[in-house]
């Protein structure tokens, strides 16, 4: 008993130096000062003046420019924006069909450059450069050295369509580096992640982003699955935090019969402009369900909306982000742009997604941690609309406008996959290390040429095995469980036995509490059963976390040998999401229309 007392005694020390035992909220008062001058920007004038004629040296003007824009734009709304003249092309880059470079994708691994990804249609793939190549100069600098970063590739590869760049590279299975004369030139950019049939009848397409090639991607992703015999569609839209207004629509388009109304914008200096759906979509009757998440975001919310507002299709997953403002882009003479709100979205059922801004774009930007700690990413329960914001879709079931869309089935975030082994490996990035590190050693090997001999012949179990004594090397291993429960539950009864004089042990301040506690048989019975069950709560969620980590390396090894389309073709298998949807488009019926309804 005294061991015990001794035990808890110490872990008590460890949670008062650990934690805080009281946190004081001093009251602000807010005061509202209207401005009634409606000459805007003659303080401003005023300002300048006095700096041009009295500051002390001569300031950069271009900075203090940049800097009050961009303050500006900031308080009206999260997403107007304005963009540097030397920020335009790479911030609208990734929306863009293609920009001018190599076309490679790349990972840093202790001080070296491999080579991920070959972009198809890109200048490195014309060469011969494959994936796993490490670089070794690029021209005449030297591309291996302490503290290569990001900035030194782009800059050292991207450039000017029709120049050339050299690259010296080492290949795995090769003693002699290899030399290519890379003429830069379009490097193409999907949109499309990948595609492929789960089984023989249900498709899958992962979009990334709503660029300028997605709609004819798209095109091309649903007609080649349908000479594979798709049937039924699962369309996954998470994670895209959207894009393009007019390719959202030409998206929608492919899903909905004609004469549909697929989304329509207005603001106050912009009239109401509907979007319709054309004749000619690719995929207008077949059951279809979309996947949708918390960063599913503006054309990703265009999208499912439509689907679900005529009941179209069955959307599955978490609510949507929440943005529904409408972003138009304005050039400055200097080459800069700003991106300006100019209007609102709706669904075709009238509802407005975006989510409020009131209390400034830092707020807003926290509003997704705040879903996380009212639970609502585990259990649909925990959100309440109010009556005011309830509409109705096209067969009349009702739906909820007022930040963010929710799905017709709800699939909560697997937060058992985390255990603190796995959040540690994470942290030290050495799930890539080690991914890259096994595939340049097996790249030669026959057993795993293609994906299907990979499948075939990988063992799960050894990688595992090998992959622990590797962290274990770079000193990360399993340890017991690190006890900030303990922290956490003592200061609640704390808290309980300080505010409530008929808890069973009352005490006046934390430290007394802590006194009490240590000598009370109940609560430390009660502590030794807390222990048990975090135990066993221990010991579920790294059994789970062991078996998501086992797909994961096994996916990023696939990607790393074969291409990012690979990485999903691995990681459905374990993702929950992907099954439920599955399992729904299944269960819907068959050349149904706009209906998209769970069959009996």
């Amino acid at each position: 008993m005294m061991k015990r007392k001794i035990i808890l005694l110490s872990l008590a020390v460890l949670c008062m130096s650990t934690s805080v035992a009281q946190s004081k909220r001093d009251a602000e008062n807010k005061t509202s000062n209207k401005d009634n001058d409606t000459n805007h920007f003659r303080r401003i004038e005023q300002v300048d003046k006095y700096i041009e004629d009295h500051y002390v040296e001569t300031p950069n003007y271009k900075k203090i420019t940049e800097k009050a824009v961009s303050s500006m734009l900031a308080e009206l709304d999260p997403h107007s924006m304005y963009i540097a003249a030397k920020d335009v092309q790479r911030t609208n880059e990734g929306l863009q069909a293609n920009f001018e470079g190599v076309g490679i994708s790349f990972q840093i691994v202790d001080d070296t450059i491999s080579v991920t990804d070959v972009i198809v249609g890109g200048p490195s793939e014309h060469v011969g450069l494959m994936i796993g190549d490490k670089l070794l100069k690029v021209d005449d600098t030297v591309a291996t050295f302490k503290g290569v970063n990001n900035k030194f590739v782009f800059n050292h590869l991207r450039g000017k369509k029709g120049t050339e760049v050299r690259l010296t590279v080492k290949r795995p299975g090769i003693d002699s580096p290899l030399e290519f004369k890379i003429i830069r030139d379009k490097v193409p950019i999907y949109s499309i992640d990948t595609y492929f049939m789960l089984d023989d009848e249900v498709g899958y397409i992962r979009l990334a982003r709503f660029a300028r090639t997605s709609h004819q991607e798209l095109r091309s992703a649903i007609s080649k699955l349908k000479k594979q015999g798709m049937k039924r569609l699962v369309f996954d839209l998470r994670g895209n935090g959207g894009g393009y207004l007019d390719i959202a629509v030409a998206v929608a388009n492919e899903f909905l019969d004609p004469h549909r109304l697929i989304v329509y914008t207005q603001g106050d200096k912009s009239p109401r402009q509907n979007f319709i759906s054309r004749r000619g979509g690719s995929y207008t009757n077949g059951p279809l369900v979309v996947l949708i998440d918390e960063y599913s975001a503006s054309a990703s919310e265009i999208v499912s909306g439509a689907v679900q507002d005529w009941d179209r299709g069955m959307l599955v997953g978490r609510r949507s982000f929440g943005k529904g403002l409408v972003q138009r882009m304005f050039e400055i003479y200097d080459g800069a742009q700003i991106r300006l709100t100019t209007a609102r979205y709706y669904t075709p059922s009238g509802r407005c997604i975006q989510k409020p801004y009131d209390d400034g774009t830092d707020a807003y930007n926290r509003e997704l941690q705040r879903r996380y700690e009212h639970n609502e990413f585990v259990s649909a329960d925990s959100i309440n609309y109010p009556d005011s914001l309830k509409f109705l879709t096209y067969s009349g079931r009702v739906v909820y406008g007022g930040g963010g869309i929710m799905p017709d089935i709800f699939v909560p975030m697997d937060t058992t996959r985390l255990s603190d082994y796995f959040l540690s490996l994470r942290s030290a990035g050495l799930f890539n290390t080690y991914a890259l590190s096994w595939a340049d050693n097996h790249r030669n090997d026959a057993q795993f040429e293609s994906f299907e001999k990979f499948q075939l012949n990988y063992d799960s179990a050894s990688v595992m095995k090998d992959f622990s004594e590797f962290a274990a090397q770079k000193h990360i291993s399993r340890s017991e469980v690190k006890g900030e429960w303990v922290a956490a539950w003592m200061n609640e009864q704390a808290r309980k036995s300080v505010s409530d004089t008929n808890h069973a042990i009352h005490a006046e301040n934390y430290e007394q509490y802590l006194n009490k506690l240590i000598n009370d048989p109940y609560f430390i019975e009660q502590l030794s059963q807390k222990a048990k069950k975090e135990d066993e709560r221990s010991r579920l969620i790294n059994e789970h976390s062991d078996m998501y980590m086992g797909y994961m390396i096994k996916a990023l090894i696939a990607r790393n040998l074969f291409g990012i389309e690979y990485y999903y073709r691995v990681m459905h298998e374990y993702d929950e999401g992907l099954k439920q949807a599955v399992k729904t488009v299944k269960a819907m019926q068959y050349n149904c229309g706009n209906c998209g309804l769970l069959s009996d």
